[in-house]
């Protein structure tokens, strides 16, 4: 459980919001219910994989950094024959959350299941991890259309891009807790790639996030409820950059953990504009 995260849901909770944000979409308002709860337990599933899988990529480096010291790979609670069947067990699980629907949806998991499995070691060469873990936590949104319609559109991709932005914006906030420990151990992440301008950029991914953003809510013709979210988001993110600037480590750990309430206003807004803004 600890290895899964279960008592840390943020995660899956970054992840879920926009899967769901392409089920609503893709479905017109209308997702079918158990498309819903399939890809919510696939949702939580795949990341607990990646949580697992990540924690045995770093197995020799948690016990160097103040947040991970606790782990149960730094404190030697698991082996690695125990991590890699648990991650295979919950790789299983969340394929045959996809056994009721189609072909180009089990096409889709392939890469989403790469891009999982390898992106703690991409800390080891490539300078920007966290846009690696952008596009394996946006992969459920061409999968969420793939399965309504058996089609992929442009405002999938939107979304996608969108989403990647937004997870590099707020781990690389995330990272910033981490950035004294990181180098002193040699790992790559965006917050030491970027350097003294790692603030400027989270919130330049953040502008871009919110473009696309807008951009999704051109193509679906939204209603005054999906715009009433935007000032919103424009106001978390605000506040986000008057906390970031003081590169304190646990607020910039509390200011990753509040983009879930920047993913819940997107989903409301979206939510509302098909029970209320729709003829």
């Amino acid at each position: 459980m600890q290895l899964m995260r279960i008592d840390r849901p943020i995660g899956t909770l970054l992840l879920l919001w926009p899967t769901w944000w392409a089920l609503w979409i893709a479905a017109d308002g209308h997702p079918d219910v158990l498309l819903v709860l399939l890809f919510g337990l696939g949702t939580f599933l795949m990341r607990s994989a990646g949580c697992v899988i990540n924690d045995y990529a770093d197995r020799h480096f948690d016990g160097a950094v103040e947040r991970t010291c606790q782990r149960p790979f730094a404190l030697n609670k698991v082996s690695k024959k125990e991590a890699l069947t648990l991650t295979l067990v919950l790789c299983i699980l969340a394929a045959l959350c996809l056994l009721p629907m189609n072909r180009l949806t089990w096409m889709m998991s392939i890469p989403a299941l790469f891009l999982a499995i390898t992106y703690p070691f991409t800390k080891r060469f490539f300078p920007l991890p966290q846009l690696y873990l952008g596009l394996a936590f946006s992969f459920g949104i061409p999968m969420a259309f793939a399965a309504v319609s058996n089609h992929v559109p442009l405002i999938a991709w939107v979304l996608l891009a969108a989403n990647t932005l937004w997870t590099l914006a707020y781990d690389t906030i995330y990272a910033m807790a981490d950035k004294e420990d990181d180098l002193k151990i040699g790992i790559h992440t965006s917050a030491i790639t970027f350097g003294e301008h790692d603030i400027t950029a989270a919130m330049l991914c953040h502008a871009g996030f919110d473009i696309l953003m807008i951009l999704a809510g051109w193509l679906i013709h939204a209603s005054f409820w999906y715009w009433l979210a935007l000032p919103l988001v424009l106001g978390l993110q605000y506040w986000q950059w008057l906390k970031i600037r003081t590169r304190d480590r646990k607020v910039c750990f509390t200011v990753f953990v509040r983009n879930n309430r920047i993913g819940l206003i997107w989903f409301t807004g979206l939510l509302l504009h098909y029970w209320l803004g729709k003829p």
